[in-house]
């Protein structure tokens, strides 16, 4: 982005000590905060500000009961964590691994972590996240159990599924743990009547750059919600329905990355667009994943290099 993004004014104006954030959220009466994780060029928090927060719904109700503490993922001022350790947000963003962004951390009583979103959400899936939190259910399961109750998503039959020629055939024995792989593995997790996983389909994964860098993987598709019998990449028996919520996954499509030894590099489970996706498999594919500390520190390590050039 050519003009950097600006917060609501109703973010608080905090002075980084999460325990005191916290504290005074609660004393107020409300349910706990969350912590904004962003980028002020950043194309999807935009969407975040202007498409969710833009929603009058959606901004009383997480002003009812958060408190929003916005972090720069490249900011040299220090934060309080909620254990009371110190350091810059930068590095509090490395250690949270916060690869996407926006990345929102929700926190409740006793600073108890309660949902991680990781990118961009639309506002119907943003609403169930502020719920799920502000309604204790995080406490009770999982908010991949949560969206399934909640949309009765498993009283149907799967559907079909967006093909691509790139993705393996059954039976998926993807286990990695007794002897490496050649290539490393996308799993992507879709769904029937997903309009999200349209949109992949039809849009990035159409183009050839993005086809032939994904040639380069072992590629599995699996349904989130299916039966479908296999064994995971670290030699576990499960079914791909299972796993799923064994990862914690409720988004689709959601993409997960696995290295050689089956051991998961990243995942994108969030909206992503083609340069998004585009650095993503760049960074796996040439293995910038064993020599920077975080998907971002990488990206701007190869504009360094550009420059250079």
């Amino acid at each position: 982005m050519q003009i950097p993004i600006e917060h609501p004014a109703w973010f608080k104006q905090s002075f980084l000590d999460l325990p005191a954030d916290l504290d005074e959220a609660l004393t107020a009466g409300k349910q706990g905060i969350i912590v904004y994780f962003g980028q002020r060029r950043c194309a999807y928090c935009k969407l975040l500000m202007e498409v969710n927060f833009g929603l009058d719904d959606i901004v009383t109700y997480t002003r009812r009961n958060f408190d929003v503490i916005p972090i720069d993922i490249w900011g040299i001022d220090e934060v309080t964590d909620l254990q009371g350790q110190t350091l810059t947000e930068r590095e509090f963003s490395v250690r949270e691994n916060t690869n996407f962004t926006p990345s929102l951390i929700f926190y409740t009583a006793g600073g108890t972590e309660a949902l991680r979103l990781r990118g961009y959400y639309p506002p119907y899936k943003f609403r169930a996240a502020l719920e799920y939190v502000a309604g204790g259910h995080h406490s009770k399961e999982s908010f991949s159990v949560y969206l399934e109750r909640a949309e009765g998503s498993m009283a149907f039959e799967p559907g079909d599924l967006n093909e691509e020629d790139f993705f393996d055939p059954p039976p998926y024995a993807l286990d990695r743990s007794h002897f490496p792989a050649e290539r490393p593995l996308a799993v992507f997790f879709e769904q029937s009547e997903c309009h999200a996983c349209d949109i992949l389909h039809a849009q990035p994964l159409q183009q050839e750059s993005i086809i032939d860098l994904f040639r380069k993987f072992e590629g599995v598709q699996l349904d989130i919600h299916a039966g479908t019998p296999l064994i995971t990449p670290l030699g576990q028996h499960t079914t791909a329905r299972e796993w799923a919520r064994s990862l914690g996954l409720f988004y689709t499509p959601s993409i997960l990355f696995f290295d050689r030894h089956g051991r998961e590099i990243m995942r994108v489970d969030s909206v992503v667009q083609f340069y998004r996706l585009r650095n993503v498999l760049n960074y796996i594919n040439s293995g910038g994943y064993r020599t920077a500390p975080s998907y971002q520190q990488w990206r701007v390590n190869r504009g360094f290099k550009k420059m250079g050039n």
